[in-house]
């Protein structure tokens, strides 16, 4: 990841060049991730598991639309947010790869193309195995989201 921090160091120069508020390159990525993980990432969740567990036909229409038009937003902002956070550290001189956010952020992404892919393929057929699958590792996504969010302010409170 040397490689990396030195392919990113011309474009982290420039941004702190720009003199930003502190505030902006301290803490900017930090709030919108948070919104993503806490609003679209708990309204995600609820949306699956109501899904999952209802026996209410009408909530569960409801909430497997709601879930299928805001997981692949969530998704899609996660990947946007990701070199976000990895520039966040070129930025601060922190190494990329002995950090735990980094590390979090990256098994969160893994966990949601797994997913992603799980949903694509329709579930396999809609095979319960795969449907189970894909709400228990959305729900470890989650969690892992919360330690990722806990070690970032850990992070960005020390520097």
């Amino acid at each position: 990841m040397a490689n990396l921090t030195e392919i990113l160091e011309p474009l982290a120069a420039w941004f702190r060049s720009l003199e930003l508020p502190h505030w902006v390159t301290h803490w900017g990525h930090p709030l919108m991730m948070g919104i993503v993980i806490f609003v679209m990432g708990t309204f995600v969740g609820v949306t699956g598991w109501r899904l999952r567990l209802t026996q209410d036909k009408g909530v569960a229409v409801e909430s497997a639309t709601g879930h299928r038009k805001l997981a692949p937003w969530m998704f899609l902002f996660m990947i946007l947010g990701y070199p976000g956070g990895v520039l966040s550290l070129v930025m601060h001189h922190e190494p990329i790869l002995k950090s735990s956010h980094f590390w979090t952020g990256s098994i969160i992404l893994i966990l949601l193309a797994i997913n992603a892919t799980i949903s694509l393929t329709k579930f396999g057929g809609n095979q319960p195995g795969l449907r189970a699958l894909h709400a228990y590792l959305g729900t470890t996504a989650l969690c892992v989201m919360i330690v990722h969010t806990i070690l970032g302010f850990r992070f960005g409170m020390s520097i």
